[in-house]
């Protein structure tokens, strides 16, 4: 795990939450295990958030773990490798040709951490990223040289 997303400690009000959060666990035993024990799937990881700050040991899963009521806040992330179709784009071409253009985008996430963490929306700006890359490249090329280098384009894509 990366240092910097380690926790620094919580000050004297975040403790007395926690503690709160504890005592009332304990207080509704039988009835707040339902809503503090989380299953994470095989393919899945779970960040959790204990008052906005990542807990330091990371992403959990898959498995069984413990959260606390009113205090943590779970956000999953599925590590399946994820497709979507870019929508046909209008891309206006070296030459000047307009062509329309559609595409497949694969990719996955590694780090479910980074995903949470650093992107608000990560499959939203995956979705962006990809329609914005296609019209880069695509847009420094002749339709002769789009026509004739499809493989070399779509290595060139590749991240």
């Amino acid at each position: 795990m990366n240092k910097k997303y380690a926790q620094e400690g919580f000050n004297l009000c975040a403790a007395f939450l926690i503690g709160l959060s504890f005592l009332f666990f304990v207080f509704t035993f039988p009835v707040s295990l339902i809503f503090c024990i989380k299953i994470t799937r095989e393919y899945e990881r779970a960040v959790v958030l204990r008052l906005g700050r990542i807990l330091f040991e990371g992403a959990k899963g898959p498995g069984l773990f413990f959260v606390l009521p009113c205090v943590d806040t779970i956000i999953k992330c599925d590590l399946r490798t994820i497709t979507f179709d870019v929508p046909p784009q209008e891309i206006l071409t070296k030459d000047s040709v307009t062509i329309n253009v559609d595409a497949v985008c694969y990719y996955q996430i590694k780090d479910p951490i980074t995903a949470v963490v650093n992107v608000e929306n990560a499959q939203y700006s995956t979705r962006l990223l990809a329609a914005t890359c296609l019209r880069n490249i695509l847009g420094t090329k002749t339709l002769q040289e789009i026509l004739q280098d499809r493989e070399l384009i779509a290595n060139h894509m590749q991240v």
